[in-house]
């Protein structure tokens, strides 16, 4: 029996890893929740899994909640930044699934590692703020580290049983969005309900988002680049419209590994939470028969700028991307909120790292400062200063 501890337990990744849970009683317990607004998402899973320790965003909320639940079990609540400590933390905790959305999962998942806890790391924003300190300490304390994006979970199992010296490059895939073939001219007076049509993907706000800029690829070329220690010129990304390969693996000798299956989280979140051990779903089977066709084509880096700009990032090192993240929770936020027009989150993006100053990163305070900078100019951009 595994006990698990989630942060962000009623968004998509950490409601998925919940309903891998309900499928396998007898291999997973849940002994702490992490939420953030949603408390009435929160009672329900409390009421089926009745863990130990919760938490949500802030101490009105958790009053609320303590009020609701006043005649059920006895449950430590907690709010705020030290909730999500405690949640990571948590006595008992065999594996804290990071399932976050942005920088605040940052810190939590940096405590848990700091405790020797294993990591399903959802939270991709963990390791292109901090990733270089993020997996010392990991080395330091004994936690493993266990993807759940689909694309380094894919990545993971096409390596394993091989040697990181044999990979001759790393083959991202992204399914393009819902703006695919789009010219800049048709993106200019994109809303954000266009934005979060993705077509084969249900996920939160942020990471919709990013997947529409081809932000969440470049993030993820940083994820790689320090979960897999490969160089960032042996990560290229492909468009591939149907996400049914996940990513590849080439190795010297010419080899390609891919890992295929239909488009559903539940099934690297299973392995991450199963690992090293597979086990059985209700989902359907991939059907290559019905599909027919598995299509590939270059990204187009000049209509969707973020991917470039998180590889630039990358190659500078240091603090930047760490300001290229900040920057783009700042100008997504905005656009959702109708302050910015789509075609201008790439532009704050890149402001952002312009203007910044880097410096190497040595501790989480130099991440601390980097993303507070980033989120103090950018805000006021987005303002019009």
């Amino acid at each position: 029996m595994k006990s698990l501890a989630i942060l962000g337990s009623t968004g998509s990744i950490g409601s998925n890893a919940l309903d891998v849970v309900r499928q396998h009683r007898d291999r997973f317990e849940v002994v702490a929740l992490a939420a953030g607004n949603n408390i009435d998402a929160l009672l329900k899973q409390m009421r089926e899994f009745r863990p130990r320790l919760v938490s949500v965003a802030d101490q009105g909320l958790a009053e609320k909640l303590e009020a609701r639940w006043a005649d059920q079990d006895r449950v430590e609540i907690f709010w705020g930044p030290e909730g999500l400590e405690r949640i990571a933390t948590a006595e008992g905790a065999d594996l804290v699934v990071s399932a976050l959305t942005g920088s605040v999962g940052l810190i939590p998942t940096m405590r848990a590692i700091d405790m020797g806890k294993d990591v399903a790391l959802a939270n991709k924003e963990v390791l292109v703020m901090a990733g270089e300190l993020v997996l010392q300490q990991a080395r330091d304390t004994g936690s493993k580290l266990l993807p759940v994006d689909s694309e380094l979970s894919a990545i993971f199992q096409a390596m394993r049983g091989h040697h990181y010296e044999e990979v001759r490059r790393i083959l991202l895939t992204a399914s393009g969005g819902p703006f695919l073939g789009w010219s800049r001219e048709q993106l200019s007076g994109v809303s954000p309900e266009k934005a979060m049509g993705h077509p084969n993907w249900n996920m939160g706000k942020k990471v919709t988002l990013d997947s529409a800029t081809l932000m969440n690829k470049g993030l993820e070329v940083i994820e790689t680049r320090w979960f897999f220690d490969i160089p960032p010129g042996n990560i290229e990304v492909y468009i591939h419209p149907q996400s049914i390969v996940h990513s590849m693996v080439e190795y010297h000798d010419g080899s390609v590994i891919a890992q295929m299956g239909i488009p559903d989280m539940r099934i690297p979140i299973a392995y991450a939470m199963s690992y090293p051990q597979r086990i059985q779903n209700t989902l359907p089977s991939l059907d290559l028969l019905h599909l027919r066709t598995l299509t590939f084509l270059p990204p187009d880096r000049e209509t969707f700028p973020c991917l470039g700009l998180a590889y630039r990032a990358l190659d500078q090192g240091g603090t930047y991307p760490t300001v290229l993240n900040a920057a783009n929770e700042v100008a997504g936020q905005a656009f959702l909120n109708r302050r910015i027009r789509f075609q201008q989150i790439s532009g704050v993006v890149e402001r952002a790292l312009e203007s910044h100053i880097g410096h190497p990163v040595r501790s989480l305070e130099d991440v601390i400062e980097a993303d507070a900078w980033t989120r103090k100019e950018c805000s006021r951009w987005v303002d019009g200063g």
